[in-house]
């Protein structure tokens, strides 16, 4: 019993001792992992690097007047490392040094809790050595220099612990401005011009060394491996912003009032097929405008615009002449089991040709188009690709969809698809193709390739210059190029257009169109119509072509194209015409002699009077000898240097100054200048005499 007590004894005592030792193992386990475990796992962190990819600056997108429609800002989200090594030595003394007035700092910069909160937040970080402590995010640029200056800050991150993530936000300054055809820069979801030139925009990627610390934030290694990423170029458009903002205004104002289902117009530099504006309206289930899809690159029945087509082919060929005569049958006509209407009730019966276009007659151009062309309907279809009705425009905007044009033989092809398609039914084109093929008789039958992009730059150096290009040299002979003409002009004098352009100081051509739309399903129950006017101005000498198209609301009380798309069209080619066609024309009139008594420039005096000089001009001058800043202005047939007097303490005059003497004197007296526009100074936001502050903005604008 006395060795069986022993041994006993011996496995109880060793049972405990194991007991124990595991109890220990446990508890320390529990410790490291509860009490220790954020100090270790930042440890680990702290140990872990690698090569990860930086991403290159995104290059800016232009319009032709020099104004930003899409740029990147960087945006920084700051975080401290309260384990770090500068931070923490002799006790933590450099932190609670500066605590106090970093404290009130931040709350004076981000102004959302007080000085006495921030300073307990930053204590609480210290004492738990957090070393991935959020301070703040998403701050701009500003914000973030101003808070490098702060203390304990801007003594660098190794001592204050302070650490930024940089990244690049994209910004369209102009929001919705020819947002669909700009486009926006995401990872998941890019269109435009963001789309299809991503690959010159974006640039190259770079490498870099990073070590990680805790909550997997990384932290550059200092000499540590680096290939410096290669920012994105910029791209230059043909995009006017004064233009794009005339035809957005002009569309809006008329769908707003029409209730219109969605809308789009665009405008085209006649000579270089440049677009200048391209305006997407679509309507949102709360009423309200918004540039949803781009309506211009996508195909549907094009109705009465597409007659100039239909037109084009029979001149051309010879089939008809303008004085040629058909019967519009009062405007109704029935052929194969269905029956043509003209939109517009005229109760005509035998008219010319001319007058049938001018009319814009379904029932003249179905007829024209069935007696000439119903045993060859081929050689119809022959001119629509010869027209590239067939095809795309080739526009640089990624997106633009194919057109639809059906062939004889296919199973879609009947007796009624040959005279429906002579006024624009039973084909599907997009806007864009209707802007070119009008574009194309504008310019003297030289068709251009529409395009949106003219200059590639890096550091505002040009790598690439995009001339305009042509795509077809003649699209019809010149006596067919006349009749078209004439055909054309005539809508907008006796024609559909006639009211539209009663009484306007300049010669419009164009075609208005009206086209019963379906609705899904639907069919054509809900009367839905599509409204458009495709023409160009001034008729004599075009400078800008314009299309414009507006789905309507079902059963909408207005509908007709001269009614709904033709004002928006008057509208852009009113203003386009005042602000640079009738200055240009005032400006090229040789035998005009400019009025040499109303002239007054500005500038710097010694450059003014040397220029002079050199000109050999006479001149009177009246400014002293310490003048800087003078007038040159015409009196009594004599050439006069003025002083411009300024005072350090007052705004002064700064219109008719160049951009470079206005930014000059104005950042000499300590203010901000905002620019927007080329050339002379036109208008300030300060105006002259008002007293100023250094630092104050001001925005000046160039004529």
């Amino acid at each position: 019993m006395d060795v069986k007590r022993d041994i006993l004894w011996r496995v109880y005592l060793s049972y405990i001792v194991v007991a124990i030792v595991g109890l220990v193992i446990f508890g320390k386990a529990v410790y490291i992992q509860q009490v220790q475990g954020k100090h270790w796992r930042s440890l680990s962190d702290s140990l872990h690097q690698k090569i990860v990819e930086v991403d290159a600056e995104r290059g800016t997108i232009y319009s032709e007047d020099g104004q930003m429609l899409s740029t990147s800002i960087p945006q920084f989200d700051v975080y401290i490392d309260f384990a770090a090594d500068g931070l923490r030595e002799k006790n933590g003394k450099r932190f609670k040094e500066n605590i106090d007035s970093l404290s009130y700092c931040l709350a004076g910069l981000f102004k959302d809790q007080s000085a006495l909160a921030y300073k307990r937040v930053l204590q609480q970080g210290y004492v738990d050595k957090d070393r991935y402590f959020l301070l703040k995010r998403n701050i701009s640029y500003r914000d973030y220099q101003q808070l490098k200056s702060f203390p304990l800050v801007r003594l660098g991150k190794n001592k204050s612990g302070f650490i930024a993530e940089d990244k690049s936000i994209r910004l369209n300054p102009y929001k919705n401005l020819a947002f669909r055809t700009i486009g926006l820069a995401r990872d998941s979801f890019k269109v435009g011009l963001e789309m299809t030139y991503d690959s010159v925009l974006k640039g190259k990627s770079g490498n870099r060394l990073v070590r990680y610390i805790a909550g997997g934030v990384s932290v550059p290694v200092e000499g540590g491996y680096e290939s410096e990423a290669e920012d994105g170029k910029d791209i230059v458009t043909t995009l006017d912003v004064f233009i794009q903002e005339v035809a957005e205004e002009a569309l809006m104002k008329e769908m707003i009032k029409n209730e219109a289902e969605h809308g789009c117009a665009l405008v085209m530099e006649t000579k270089t097929g440049k677009i200048k504006a391209i305006a997407n309206l679509g309507r949102r289930s709360d009423g309200n405008y918004y540039e949803d899809f781009n309506y211009a690159i996508s195909p549907t029945e094009p109705g009465s615009t597409f007659k100039l087509a239909t037109m084009i082919a029979l001149l051309e060929d010879k089939k008809v002449s303008l004085n040629s005569t058909v019967n519009l049958e009062g405007g109704t006509w029935k052929v194969a089991d269905r029956t043509v209407f003209d939109s517009e009730k005229h109760g005509r019966y035998e008219v010319t040709v001319k007058q049938a276009f001018e009319l814009s007659s379904n029932v003249g151009m179905a007829k024209l188009a069935l007696f000439n062309y119903g045993s060859a309907p081929s050689q119809f279809i022959r001119h629509l690709h010869q027209l590239r009705m067939d095809t795309l425009t080739g526009i640089d905007l990624t997106g633009e969809r194919s057109p639809v044009i059906f062939k004889p033989g296919s199973r879609f092809w009947s007796a009624t698809t040959l005279p429906w398609m002579a006024f624009g039914y039973n084909i599907l084109v997009s806007p864009l193709q209707t802007l070119t093929l009008y574009n194309a008789v504008a310019n003297n039958g030289v068709m251009m390739r529409p395009y949106l992009v003219s200059t590639i730059k890096d550091q505002g150096v040009a790598l690439r210059e995009i001339e305009p290009r042509v795509v077809d040299e003649k699209i019809c002979s010149e006596a067919t190029l006349k009749q078209l003409k004439e055909c054309l002009e005539g809508v907008c004098t006796e024609g559909t257009a006639k009211e539209l352009f009663k009484g306007s100081s300049y010669k419009v051509a164009g075609k208005t169109g009206t086209a019963l739309v379906a609705n899904g399903s639907r069919g054509y129950e809900d009367h839905i119509y599509q409204s458009s006017f495709a023409g160009y101005f001034p008729a004599d000498n075009p400078q800008y072509t314009c299309v414009v198209v507006i789905k309507n609301k079902p059963f909408a009380q207005v509908f007709y194209g001269a009614s709904v798309a033709g004002p928006v069209f008057k509208e852009i080619a009113d203003r386009l015409y005042t602000t640079f066609v009738k200055q240009s024309n005032y400006a090229s009139q040789k035998n005009i002699r400019k009025d040499s008594s109303v002239f007054s420039y500005a500038g710097y005096g010694t450059d003014v009077k040397d220029v002079m000089k050199s000109l050999s001009w006479n001149f009177k001058d009246s400014s002293g000898i310490d003048m800087d800043w003078v007038n040159v202005s015409a009196r009594n047939g004599s050439v006069v240097v003025a002083n411009r007097k300024t005072d350090v303490n007052k705004m002064p005059l700064l219109k008719g100054l160049g951009l470079k003497d206005a930014v000059y004197v104005c950042e000499e007296m300590g203010l901000k200048v905002d620019v927007k526009g080329r050339g002379r100074v036109v208008e300030q936001s300060v105006l002259a005499g008002q007293s100023i502050a250094k630092g104050q903005m001001i925005k000046i604008i160039l004529n």
